[in-house]
């Protein structure tokens, strides 16, 4: 993992932050996102990680402006160019990709799924590249630059893409350290202990302590410093969700006398590398359902959920000083 080590000074003015996270490729969460900066008045935003959508949707040209597609296991079959606008904005709310293709194709991806790969991947990484040229826009004359890094669900590929399109508004921080003012050293790592999909950036608990413990490498006083980890730390109520059977394909939700049952999924590493070092605040988020603001020893953990696919942003802003929390306020939208 890369790292890029900075000192945390010990002075430095208040500092007002907006954190979202789990995006998951979402185009109208996020274009709330971007233009919160400006909205909540802050002097930086951090996007947490799962960057990516999930799903690639095929529009079938039927010809003669009729067009068919499969969404969510519905059929719909679309008449003209407004209707297919319209549709296509609904995916993207989703957090889903779409290409339009043609009867040929469509046979094509049903027989070869490395089509359907390609596709997805040219598709999520265009998004991105978007994403940033738009943020680029909206912050341009703001002294507001927008932290981003990644999840589990986001391949490697994906973070290679951000950091060769960063630019001066938009910073891959992803197994780095980067310096939030003059006070505030922010470490980076998007990697979650396993969970039940097999998600490209996930790996066992002692491989992560590693990672995490390699990415807060280079701060020397922890009294001011965040820690950006994606993963909430373990039984903290900030990662309860319900409890799934791994042995079936899907996961499926553990039900005992009628009553679904839930289990904490956090990361025993996440919590150890916390509680050992202490920082003044965690960012996290990968449990979608448990948003909410916790102490672990002096620790202040946020983690500010997400409603990705309804298009609504839920986020935190957070007002710091050095060494302290000065206050917080959970925000939807």
């Amino acid at each position: 993992m890369g790292l890029f080590g900075r000192k945390g000074g010990s002075g430095g003015k208040r500092l007002r932050i907006f954190y979202a996270t789990d995006i998951h490729g979402s185009e109208r969460t996020y274009r709330k996102f971007v233009n919160s900066g400006r909205f909540y008045k802050v002097d930086a935003l951090i996007m947490g990680g799962d960057i990516e959508g999930k799903f690639l949707v095929p529009i079938v040209d039927e010809g003669g402006g009729h067009y068919r597609v499969t969404l969510q296991e519905e059929l719909f079959k679309l008449n003209g160019e407004d209707e297919l606008k319209a549709f296509k904005e609904r995916i993207e709310t989703l957090g889903f990709y779409y290409v339009v293709v043609s009867e040929d194709e469509i046979r094509g991806m049903q027989d070869d799924q490395s089509l359907v790969d390609a596709a997805f991947k040219r598709e999520a990484h265009a998004r991105l590249e978007r994403w940033i040229d738009l943020a680029d826009e909206r912050l341009a004359d703001t002294d507001i630059k927008m932290y981003v890094t990644g999840g589990n669900d986001d391949p490697q590929e994906l973070i290679d893409t951000l950091e060769e399109k960063q630019s001066e508004r938009v910073i891959n921080c992803e197994g780095r350290i980067v310096m939030l003012g003059e006070t505030f050293p922010m470490a980076n790592c998007g990697y979650s202990n396993p969970t039940p999909w097999s998600t490209p950036r996930e790996t066992d608990e002692e491989t992560l302590e590693k990672y995490l413990e390699e990415s807060v490498k280079g701060i020397d006083d922890f009294s001011s410093a965040i820690f950006n980890f994606h993963v909430p730390p373990y039984d903290s109520t900030l990662d309860d969700c319900p409890k799934l059977d791994w042995s079936t394909d899907p996961p499926t939700p553990v039900v005992i006398a009628g009553v679904p049952q839930s289990a904490p999924a956090g990361s025993h590493a996440v919590r150890n590398v916390v509680e050992r070092h202490q920082p003044l605040l965690q960012l996290c988020g990968h449990i979608h359902e448990a948003r909410g603001l916790v102490k672990v020893k002096r620790t202040t953990v946020v983690n500010p959920g997400s409603e990705y696919g309804e298009g609504i942003l839920r986020g935190c802003i957070l007002t710091l000083e050095p060494g302290k929390m000065v206050g917080y306020q959970m925000t939807s939208g």
